[in-house]
């Protein structure tokens, strides 16, 4: 098995836990630590339990989620959740990024348990991401399950990528949105939403 068939299995939380902590048993080894002293005796088994649970979205189906809790009302205002936390690890160097999600919809017959929504982020921030396909992962799965008259998403995010290593700027935030239906087709809107999630 080649290292890509590897990183593969391992995303998919398809490998056990206790092979992944030999993995990173030797991961301690080539940075030069002694994974044999005390403080890392059990560092690659709470590791490996560690990013398994970082990365077990890839086991959850969104839609789903959705689909579990789709109810006909005849509403057909916006709906908004707000200030949603977001913890996510970039998959170009395997550090987190965190941040706020806001989240809206304008219904269209039918609305989602409220509690859904945040479920849904979770659902995809936990597995290895890039913050814009984050956003529109996001926005397509409500598009798909609710049919609404327009969908927004718009994600605020620090990533540790960038303030730890790199060009190292601490206080640096990178929003990104994604909007379709009314939320791009009608100014005010788009306008109530971002003056709605700008709200103190």
């Amino acid at each position: 098995m080649d290292h890509a068939d590897l990183l593969d299995q391992t995303l998919n939380n398809e490998i056990p836990a206790a092979d992944l902590g030999d993995h990173i048993h030797e991961i301690l080894r080539l940075l030069g630590e002694d994974p044999a002293r005390e403080g890392l005796l059990k560092t690659p088994e709470r590791v490996a339990k560690s990013l398994s649970y970082l990365t077990q979205g890839y086991n959850v189906d969104a839609k789903a989620i959705l689909e579990s809790a789709v109810f006909e009302e005849d509403y057909s205002e916006m709906i908004l959740v707000r200030d949603i936390d977001v913890f996510s690890l970039c998959e170009h160097h395997l550090l987190p990024f965190i941040g706020k999600a806001h989240v809206a919809y304008i219904a269209q017959n039918h609305i989602v348990g409220l509690s859904k929504i945040p479920r849904v982020v979770d659902a995809f921030a936990r597995r290895l991401q890039v913050q814009e396909r984050l956003t529109v992962q996001i926005r397509d799965a409500i598009d798909e399950v609710l049919q609404p008259l327009g969908t927004a998403v718009v994600i605020e995010a620090t990533h540790l990528c960038m303030s730890m290593r790199g060009v190292e700027k601490q206080n640096a935030l990178t929003a990104t949105s994604a909007m379709s239906g009314t939320f791009l087709s009608e100014a005010t809107t788009r306008a109530e939403f971002l003056q709605l999630i700008n709200a103190k």
